[in-house]
Formats: structure tokens, C-alpha cells, sequence
């Protein structure tokens, strides 16, 4: 596949000073900014961001966007990021589906695909179904760009740091699973990152510019948090942070596909499979007013595609238990909204590649 060796020659630039510099290139959008400003952003010498930006242009990652007047001498060379110069795929692997996007470096997503996937199949064939969309979506990439690598979310627990699959609620054969490094070797080389699905939506989220500390609560085959703690993704140090769905709420309750009893995940899913969308919004907000007494967070995100198939209920149900926790406590009761969007799991995928290159969490 092409890019591979693109993508790593492109990787490698990222150096923390460079990195500053292509963030304000991204941030400044069309427009563009000079180098003059850059240096005063980042507080870098103005012989060091000449370096930097002659190195980007060379790469082909960042281009002149015109001139802008100046306050004295010859008018200011102004650069912009080139977008199309580097690419990122998404990927969502969930139970029943597969999902998949192709996004510029601005985070613009080029193109997409979505289709049935069984999470049970086995290894090779889970690997093969997505190493095939992947290929499929680096066509398309302009024969200019590079593709900086793959980013994959699925249902945890897993491991981010190796990219190693633990037991994947309901398939525990994928235990133990080298996820990352399999489909790196699949695809001939190209960088791989693998992470839950609810930190990539998490980590979108952030870079979308959603600020604080959140929690992101995503209802769909399943039920998980992605954890902003200070504008940063929290994962613990085995990627074992946001199992929200797996917090037991009733002792003697019903079986849940992680081994225990009484899991939100297990009665939520429950209650929607009985169409009783009022009382999922009402576990699922039990479990909300657990992680806000916990965290301190200052609100709360909705999102999945059980959500997605009632909002309006799950928002104001949720709301309506934080209200009334609030209430108790005398605490001003923490935001709730729903997040829609189209494949907002893979999107966030493509972040896990790209937010580093910026110099964000990924």
C-alpha cells in the first residue's frame, strides 16, 4: 500500500517544536499566519521557525497562502497547512459493523465506508475485512498525499499502549490478541493505533474543541465512557479507566457478558430491548450521577446509536436524575447533551493518528 514510508518520513518530523508550529498552521486555517506570528505564538526564535517551515514546505506540508501587509518593510509572507498532504484511517470495529473513514490532516473526513461485520468471526477474518477497507480508502488518497497511518476503536478492555486486545466483553477470544501490531503487519508496515472506542470519540471530542473535563457515555451494542480529565484523554495506566458500563448497580441482578451481575451496561440494554427507553435513560443516568460524584466533571455527552435512535429520551432522562441528585446535594447540577454525528467512533480514530502529530493527546 502506498504511504507507508510517507507516512513514517512525515511522523518523524514531529518534534514538539514542530508540532507547535503545525497546530497554528492548522488553527489558522485558509487565511494562514506568519512566520513572524509564529514565533510569537510559540516563543520560538525566528531563525528556528524559518527552519521549520522551509522543512514543512519541503514536505509539502505547509504552502504559501499570499502576503499580508506589515507595519513597516516589505509586506509578510503568510503559510497555511496544506490539508491534502497527509492522511489518516479510521477505523470502528463493533460487534455488528464495521466502520470506517478517510480524514485529511485538518480533520476533514474525504470518504467513508460502513459494513456488517461479525466481531466473532475470528482474527483472520476480522483482519482480512479490515485490512481490505483500509486498502480501499488509501486509494483514494491524491498520489501528492501520504498516508500517515491506521487508527482502530472497538470495545475494550484492551491494552492502548501495545495495541493488545484483553477480554472484549461478549468475545473473549480475542484475548490476549495483538490487534496493532497484526495489522500493521497485514498492511505492509503502516503505523497502527488501537484504543477504545469510547477514548477515540473522547479524543475527538477534545481536538473538536470541547473543553474541561467531560464524560463521553456511548450506548450502542454495549455501554462505555471516554474520560476528559483537564482537557486531556484519561485512559490509567493500563487503559483500564471509562469500564463505565461494567460498575455493578444491583447485587442480585442479571447477568452481564463480562461474568458479573447487575452491570448499567446489562440492565440498560435490557430496558431497550424491552422498548423501554425511559427506564435505560434512568440506569444510565444512575450510573451518569456515580461517575459525576466520583469525577467532579463539568458535564456529561451522550452519543452511540441506541442514543442516536432517541435522543430527545435519553437526554432529558439522564438530566432528569443529575437534577435530582443535584438537588439532594445542593450542587449545581452538571450539562447534559447528546453529541450526534455520522461514524463519530471512526472519526475519532482518525484522531488517535492525527492529534499527535499536532502535538495533542492522543
Amino acid at each position: 500500500m502506498r504511504g507507508a514510508n510517507g507516512g513514517a518520513n512525515l511522523l518523524a518530523l514531529r518534534s514538539h517544536n514542530t508540532a507547535l508550529v503545525l497546530d497554528l498552521l492548522r488553527t489558522a486555517g485558509a487565511e494562514g499566519i506568519s512566520r513572524l506570528e509564529l514565533a510569537e505564538r510559540t516563543g520560538l526564535t525566528p531563525q528556528a521557525v524559518s527552519k521549520i517551515t522551509a522543512r514543512l514546505r519541503e514536505e509539502g506540508l505547509a504552502a504559501e497562502a499570499g502576503r499580508r501587509a506589515s507595519t513597516g518593510g516589505k509586506p509578510r509572507t503568510v503559510l497555511r497547512l496544506v490539508p491534502e498532504a497527509g492522511h489518516a484511517v479510521g477505523v470502528h470495529l463493533d460487534r455488528d459493523e464495521l466502520r470506517a473513514v478517510l480524514a485529511d490532516l485538518d480533520g476533514t473526513v474525504v470518504a467513508r465506508r460502513r459494513t456488517p461485520l461479525d466481531l466473532g468471526a475470528g482474527a483472520e477474518a476480522v483482519l482480512g475485512r479490515v485490512a481490505s477497507v483500509v486498502e480501499e480508502l488509501g486509494a483514494e488518497v491524491a498520489q501528492s498525499g501520504a498516508l500517515l497511518g491506521v487508527g482502530v476503536a472497538l470495545p475494550g478492555p484492551l491494552d492502548h499502549r501495545w495495541g493488545v486486545l484483553h477480554r472484549v466483553t461478549g468475545f473473549p477470544e480475542w484475548d490476549g490478541f495483538p490487534l496493532r501490531d497484526a495489522l500493521s503487519e497485514r498492511l505492509g508496515g503502516v503505523s497502527v493505533v488501537v484504543d477504545k472506542d469510547t477514548n477515540a470519540v473522547a479524543l475527538g471530542l477534545a481536538v473538536g474543541g470541547e473543553g474541561g473535563s467531560f464524560a463521553y457515555l456511548h450506548l450502542g451494542t454495549g455501554l462505555g465512557a471516554g474520560l476528559v480529565i483537564g482537557g486531556i484523554v484519561h485512559r490509567g495506566p493500563r487503559t483500564g479507566a471509562g469500564e463505565f458500563g461494567h460498575q455493578v448497580v444491583q447485587l442480585d441482578g442479571p447477568p452481564c457478558g463480562c461474568g458479573d451481575r447487575g452491570c448499567v451496561e446489562a440492565l440498560c440494554l435490557a430496558a431497550v430491548a424491552r422498548g423501554e427507553t425511559a427506564e435505560a435513560a434512568r440506569v444510565l443516568g444512575t450510573g451518569a450521577a456515580n461517575l459525576v460524584g466520583l469525577l467532579d466533571i463539568d458535564r456529561v455527552l451522550l452519543g452511540g446509536r441506541t442514543v442516536e435512535g432517541a435522543p430527545d429520551a435519553f437526554v432529558s432522562g439522564v438530566r432528569g436524575v443529575l437534577e435530582a441528585r443535584a438537588a439532594r446535594t445542593g450542587e449545581e447540577s452538571v450539562a447534559v447533551r447528546g453529541v450526534p454525528g455520522e461514524g463519530l467512533v471512526a472519526v475519532g480514530a482518525a484522531e488517535l493518528v492525527l492529534a499527535p502529530v499536532f502535538g495533542q493527546e492522543g
